[in-house]
């Protein structure tokens, strides 16, 4: 009877051992295949004078989203989404915005400079359904809106 046994329980933990590496490697591909998703909250705003202008968002493994608005005095105020990318210091984004009853689609780059996002203008054109910059290498980052880096709330 021992000579069984013996036999029985060594078939037995080397079948448990081998299903217990084969279940480990399981969890080990799954936690390598998985994305870590690393998301950061930016909160900034524009006041000069009767202007102001508020960009809150949200980037999530370099895909940036969020709202932006525009009050701009004597002009139609707009407010929207903003959806893009941060490229090295720059963020590029789509900014569909409502505004006197229509939606629309602007190009909207910011260069990051310190704790500011400095908006960017210059040429621009339709193309597709959306007002885009004609040349993204032509664009001036002057003083006329920048965003001031402020706490989320």
């Amino acid at each position: 009877m021992k000579k069984i046994i013996l036999p029985l329980v060594l078939v037995t933990l080397i079948f448990t051992a081998c299903q217990s590496e084969s279940n480990q490697e399981s969890i080990d591909s799954t936690l390598t295949s998985e994305k870590v998703n690393i998301s950061e909250t930016y909160c900034y705003s524009f006041i000069k004078n009767n202007d102001t202008a508020k960009l809150n968002f949200i980037n999530t493994n370099g895909i940036t989203t969020g709202e932006l608005s525009y009050h701009l005095y004597q002009k139609d105020k707009n407010k929207g989404i903003i959806e893009g990318e941060m490229k090295g210091d720059t963020l590029i984004v789509d900014y569909t915005f409502d505004s006197e009853g229509s939606e629309s689609v602007r190009e909207v780059v910011f260069l990051k400079r310190n704790n500011q996002l400095i908006e960017g203008f210059g040429d621009v054109e339709e193309k597709d359904g959306k007002t885009v910059f004609k040349d993204k290498s032509k664009l001036i980052f002057g003083n006329s809106i920048v965003f001031k880096k402020v706490d989320c709330q």
